[in-house]
């Protein structure tokens, strides 16, 4: 492709006739993704849900590494992947480097601490409004921050739909214990570098437009779940007023 405009034509006639190359890598992305940022949710949830509400000696210092870890490099989880899958590494046995699972599991750790810190912050706010109520009612602190958790399981929703934009755009991680190998561990990511640096410009302004689409999918889903709990934080106000009355 000569100029940019043939090369967008080009993309958006693989978008229109569903190429089938395209769809693989978009959906072996999504399916990554996807099953990585439940897996860190899942933990992370938890663990912040403690946090929020626990109090311990040290606490201070496992938040300041937490935060830490918010700014994790994703080349540099990916190479502790790699050293723990390698033949030699501990978990080498497994035999998931250069595979599905490799590229899970570098996500996870990438996405886990964002889920965690950003929970936690919701559990403590939750807390410090009304978890004084649930401590007189005998919850012992694990005990609240599900129950404060459950209260607030629209904001941990948008956490989650954060959590995936942080993990379906990542490369550094996926380039590394993937290996971008064409029709297994390829996603749109290291497509995009790899197709961009063999000048095949169609595939990736494609894969570039799907990728920013679903970035834009996920804010405009946070920005309607802020809107709904916003609605019906509203409405319970009102009622209470009512009933206050």
């Amino acid at each position: 492709m000569d100029t940019i405009p043939q090369a967008t034509a080009a993309a958006l006639h693989l978008l229109a006739s569903l190429d089938p190359a395209l769809l693989s890598v978009v959906g072996r992305s999504l399916a990554v993704s996807t099953s990585a940022c439940l897996l860190a949710f899942g933990l992370g949830a938890l663990a912040g849900a403690w946090l929020g509400v626990a109090r311990f000696a040290g606490r201070g210092t496992v938040l300041a590494v937490l935060n830490t870890l918010l700014a994790l490099p994703s080349v540099v989880v990916g190479l502790l992947v790699y050293l723990l899958l390698s033949r030699s590494g501990p978990l080498g046995f497994l035999g998931w480097l250069f595979s599905f699972q490799a590229m899970v599991l570098a996500q996870t750790i990438l996405v886990a601490p964002i889920v965690t810190a950003l929970t936690r912050q919701a559990i403590e706010d939750a807390d410090r409004a009304h978890g004084e109520q649930l401590t007189s009612l005998g919850a012992a602190p694990f005990m609240r921050g599900l129950l404060l958790a459950w209260d607030e399981r629209y904001a941990l929703l948008t956490v989650l739909i954060a959590a995936f934009g942080r993990a379906i755009s990542e490369v550094g991680a996926v380039m590394i214990v993937g290996g971008n190998i064409e029709g297994f561990t390829r996603v749109m990511t290291t497509a995009i570098a790899l197709e961009t640096s063999k000048g095949d410009l169609p595939l990736a302004i494609a894969l570039g437009i799907v990728l920013m689409l679903v970035v834009l999918a996920l804010n405009a889903l946070v920005a309607t779940l802020r809107g709904w709990r916003e609605r019906i934080d509203g409405a319970a106000m009102q009622v209470a007023r009512v009933g206050a009355a």
